[in-house]
């Protein structure tokens, strides 16, 4: 009877079991459909897949090991690039000198003189598809004055992504003491950096000129070749040292789905794209976006108390969608909006007055966060007391 009993729960435990697995993704542990973590990056010392709307991790392998970056630590130079340029510190035509240190820089380069001009544009040309050492460096002393400077932003920026694995000493992955990451952390960042979609301008392009009306035009070719031989790969970045082996943080895109590829240790270019590949195929294969809510679907009315105006109509700033498992009959996807009940003017454009809960079962796979569209300035004594006497009288106001 009490081993009766005992089978009876077993049997209870393990449906349990497996219907808490989400049919969205699989295990991070695993790759989907049962892979050992091995099988799609074998050769790689540390892997991992994910899509990059949603940060749903597919596959992974010693994904959170700290190992040398060499150049992908570029991503975090072309992030905080791009960031100055978004909030208007920069702009892609303004001037940038090289020092005569930016100039020393050793490695990968483009060449550039002390005291040579080019433009931020023609800087991200450089570092995104030659891997310029010098023009991260001359970037680096734009943005902070000086590179000790931009490398304090870059770990700042590293700690306020979460990237708990990472420490930069240098803009460009120099071989250095105490310069490390992992490929978990180079997808986090790699997923900021795309968050800015001008960004593949530079990282998509396999080649290009600088210079080129000058008695020395240089040829760039990117360092990346998926980008040229792979259907949908517009990114991001290479990176090689002795000490690193081979890396390359990778990205492509089909049919809505944008997936973030790394891999770290690799024993030469042939076996790192291979293997980049691979996981770009399996991802492609086996996994698909499914749309919650498409951009401009109203979502929902906020109410202000004593705003300008009363109330903000609510809409999808873009794609809200989850990675669903193809196949897959009935995920049991489900979503629900909380709008807040208590917001205050003034609100400022961005503010967070609600959020998009996604839900396989009772389980919550994403978040979104819902932001106001508008301003809403705070209402004077006039319109506050015409709306509360509009209200008695039953008038608009």
């Amino acid at each position: 009877m009490k081993k009766a009993i005992i089978a009876g729960f077993l049997v209870l435990l393990m449906g349990w079991s497996s219907a808490v697995v989400p049919a969205y993704a699989e295990e991070q542990s695993k790759g989907g459909g049962g892979l050992n973590q091995g099988e799609l990056a074998p050769s790689a010392r540390s892997a991992i897949l994910l899509d990059a709307d949603t940060g749903t991790i597919i596959y992974e392998k010693n994904s959170h090991d700290k190992l040398p970056p060499a150049s992908i630590t570029k991503i975090m130079t072309m992030l905080l690039i791009m960031e100055a340029v978004d909030e208007g510190h920069l702009k892609l035509t303004d001037k940038v000198q090289a020092s005569e240190y930016a100039a020393s820089m050793g490695g990968s380069q483009i060449f550039l003189e002390p005291g040579e001009e080019m433009t931020v544009d023609e800087m991200l040309k450089g570092i995104a598809m030659a891997s310029g050492n010098d023009a991260s460096v001359a970037m680096a002393e734009k943005i902070a004055g000086s590179e000790e400077g931009f490398v304090k932003m870059m770990n700042d920026k590293a700690a306020e992504l979460g990237m708990k694995d990472t420490h930069f000493v240098n803009c460009n992955g120099l071989p250095a003491e105490n310069h490390y990451t992992s490929a978990h952390d180079i997808a986090v960042m790699s997923r900021e950096l795309l968050k800015y979609e001008k960004i593949t301008d530079y990282t998509g392009i396999y080649q290009d000129y600088l210079r080129k009306d000058s008695e020395k035009p240089f040829w760039l070719v990117n360092t990346n070749k998926l980008v040229r031989f792979y259907s949908g790969a517009d990114g991001l970045k290479t990176g090689y040292t002795s000490e690193a082996k081979f890396c390359l943080s990778a990205t492509a895109k089909r049919d809505g789905l944008r997936t973030v590829a790394v891999v770290m240790g690799a024993p030469d270019t042939k076996t790192r794209n291979q293997e980049v590949s691979r996981m770009f195929d399996y991802a492609f294969a086996q996994y698909t976006m499914r749309s919650i809510y498409k951009p401009g679907e109203v979502l929902g009315i906020v109410k202000v108390q004593k705003g300008r105006e009363p109330q903000i109509s609510i809409q999808a700033e873009k794609d809200y969608s989850v990675l669903v498992k193809k196949g897959v009959k009935d995920p049991d996807i489900r979503h629900e909006i909380q709008m807040e009940t208590n917001v205050k003017a003034p609100v400022s454009v961005g503010q967070v007055v609600g959020k998009l809960n996604v839900y396989q079962g009772d389980r919550l796979v994403k978040e979104f966060e819902l932001t106001s569209p508008v301003e809403v300035k705070k209402a004077g004594f006039w319109k506050l007391f015409k709306r509360t006497t509009g209200k008695l009288f039953h008038v608009d106001s």
